[in-house]
């Protein structure tokens, strides 16, 4: 060490921060420089390289800890700058705002980088408060002079759905990038749909990679297949616009969402034909695959892509027992549990995928286990980890026990637990309960008149309609509206959208043809209407109630797919809103019937029919 200058050591930290094969000779340098004296030595500035070698290592805890230990005369703008970035990159999106706070506070300057940070944190939580002050300062300060600090500010209004002011900004823009372009494409296609954003795009000057997959994504998201596909094909055949691993990761994901596993089955394809080092980040590809055929109802194949990757990382892990949990295959989330632990180290929101698997499959004891767990890990149990419990507790009809739960837990409940309460109460009955989380919601969420739908829904399966004929009253003299249920079908490259009682798709005659022939045959084989929740403003009558639950958004999505596609046809089926006890008995024997295995996924869960049962064993 002696023939080494202080300036040639921050040198090799600074190579071995670029270099990953290098993070562990840094770190042996690291313990070098501790124990021979050498990193407090006065101004030899030695501990500011170790920060930034473990900044830009993603190494936060340690960055951190140095960060803190350096004297404030002996920081500068560059390494708060340095730790802004790292806390924000690596997901510590609250320590970023606080931050940043601080360096306000010590009147640390604040230059372009530092603002793109801050505008980036705003932007992922939707902050729109601290993101119009940050605008303010940025305005002060004349930062909006520099296009990377603009496009990041429109980026943040975006996120939030302020179109206007996105338009406002970019008209201001004396320099307008093709990031410049991309933004205000991204936001428009997100707020204003699919013909506006499509404008937008003709408008553009220049068009990288980005621009082409969010246009793509666009088309996707809107289920317009056939069109995402051949724009896929001018990007990469005719523009030369190779997918690299975020344009590959950001397809996958809008395929995920929407459910479109044709263009997920292309973009597969595609990633095979790269090379490793055109792929860059297999991790990255590899997990966002796994994701994407599970959210797609193919758990096999999901699975299959994650058993061929070479090497995974926690996130590859999580995105699996995610994937599981949702298709309710509770017990091979438990099973395959030791070979994570020898793999890589759990984290947070891999015991909430455990506990929400243990939740979906029932397995209670399982769950109690891996809740109590946690701390042997270095963990201590979060919201969502409660959450998970409180639902699971709930499913398996322990309403008391999971309320007993949420007031001992050592965080206060959220929306998420107190909701996910009502709705165990709803499923077994519990009124009294429910009554007394609903008063809690309501004071937590005004606005949100869900809470007063499910308590409604109760109350009529009670037969209480003079109670329930009050709270709908008042929800309607306010101009609440129950969220409409939706269900689409992808068939031969199109999306076809259904609502209850649907009569806009041009084939409507034939689909209530086979609608009929449907409830006539499955009426044969013991189906009866489940309509004790329903009711009106006025007493209908059962014929009434019974014509209601048969013209449901999934039924008419069914017909459809029964009408279009080849006998023993999988039919996939995607609906917004959680699937209704009805539905679930017409689809069981739907699928035995016509032979058909029926995938439905509702807002929580995948449901699988086939001949006769479903994948959730009625547990949902």
């Amino acid at each position: 060490m002696k023939c080494l200058t202080n300036q040639k050591v921050r040198l090799f930290l600074r190579h071995c921060a670029q270099h990953r094969s290098l993070l562990r000779v840094g770190k042996e340098l690291h313990g070098v420089l501790t124990t021979s004296g050498l990193k407090k030595a006065p101004r030899s500035y030695l501990s500011n390289s170790l920060f930034q070698f473990y900044a830009a290592s993603g190494d936060v805890a340690n960055a951190q800890k140095l960060f803190d230990e350096i004297p404030l005369s002996e920081k500068d703008s560059v390494d708060w700058t340095t730790l802004l970035s790292s806390l924000s990159r690596c997901g510590f999106l609250g320590d970023s705002m606080k931050l940043f706070v601080e360096m306000r506070r010590k009147r640390v300057e604040i230059d372009d980088v530092a603002a793109v940070c801050l505008f980036g944190v705003c932007a992922k939580l939707e902050d729109l408060g601290f993101g119009e002050q940050g605008h303010g300062f940025a305005v002060k300060m004349g930062l909006l002079s520099r296009v990377k600090v603009c496009n990041a500010l429109m980026d943040m209004y975006g996120k939030c759905g302020f179109v206007g002011e996105v338009r406002r900004l970019f008209e201001m823009l004396e320099e307008k990038s093709v990031v410049s372009w991309t933004v205000v494409l991204n936001t428009v296609l997100k707020w204003e749909g699919l013909e506006n954003g499509r404008e937008v795009f003709h408008e553009m000057p220049e068009r990288n990679a980005v621009a082409w997959t969010v246009m793509v994504a666009g088309y996707v998201g809107a289920g317009f297949t056939g069109e995402a596909l051949e724009l896929l094909a001018e990007m990469v055949f005719k523009c030369g616009h190779g997918l690299n691993f975020v344009t590959l990761c950001s397809m996958l994901s809008a395929c995920a969402q929407s459910g479109n596993l044709v263009i997920g089955r292309w973009v597969h394809v595609y990633a095979l034909k790269m090379g490793e080092e055109e792929r860059c980040d297999h991790f990255m590809v590899g997990t966002a695959l796994v994701d994407m055929y599970a959210k797609c109802g193919n758990i096999d194949s999901s699975m299959k892509v994650f058993r061929l990757m070479r090497k995974r990382n926690v996130v590859t892990w999580n995105a699996l027992f995610s994937g599981l949990a949702m298709h309710g295959k509770g017990r091979m989330v438990i099973d395959m549990f030791p070979e994570i632990v020898r793999e890589v180290k759990p984290d947070d929101l891999t015991f909430s995928a455990v506990l929400s698997a243990c939740s979906h499959s029932g397995l209670v004891e399982e769950g109690w286990r891996c809740f109590h767990s946690l701390r042997s890990y270095g963990l201590e149990p979060k919201v969502d980890h409660y959450a998970c419990m409180v639902d699971l507790l709930g499913r398996a009809g322990r309403i008391e026990e999971a309320e007993m739960l949420m007031r001992e837990m050592t965080v206060p409940p959220n929306e998420v637990v107190l909701g996910s309460l009502l709705g165990s109460c709803s499923v077994h009955g519990k009124v009294e309960i429910a009554e007394r989380i609903k008063r809690e919601l309501v004071q937590m969420s005004p606005g949100n008149m869900e809470y007063q739908i499910v308590l409604s829904n109760m109350y009529a399966a009670e037969g209480r309609i003079d109670v329930v004929d009050r709270l709908r009253g008042s929800m309607r003299n306010r101009g609440i509206r129950k969220m409409p249920g939706m269900s689409s079908i992808h068939v031969n490259g199109s999306v076809h959208r259904f609502s209850a009682g649907d009569r806009s798709h041009p084939r409507t005659k034939e689909i209530y043809l086979k609608l009929n022939e449907v409830i006539e045959r499955i009426r044969s084989d013991g189906y009866v209407p489940h309509v004790s929740g329903l009711v009106s403003p006025s007493e209908v009558d059962l014929e009434d109630k019974e014509q209601a639950v048969c013209f449901h958004s999934e039924k008419l999505a069914v017909c459809f797919g029964l009408l279009v596609t080849k006998p023993r046809t999988p039919l996939y089926i995607f609906k917004n809103l959680r699937i209704c006890r009805d539905c679930h008995s017409a689809m069981k024997i739907v699928s035995k019937i016509y032979d058909r295995e029926i995938i439905i996924r509702d807002r929580n869960r995948f449901h699988q029919f086939k001949g006769g049962s479903c994948s959730c064993s009625d547990y949902w």
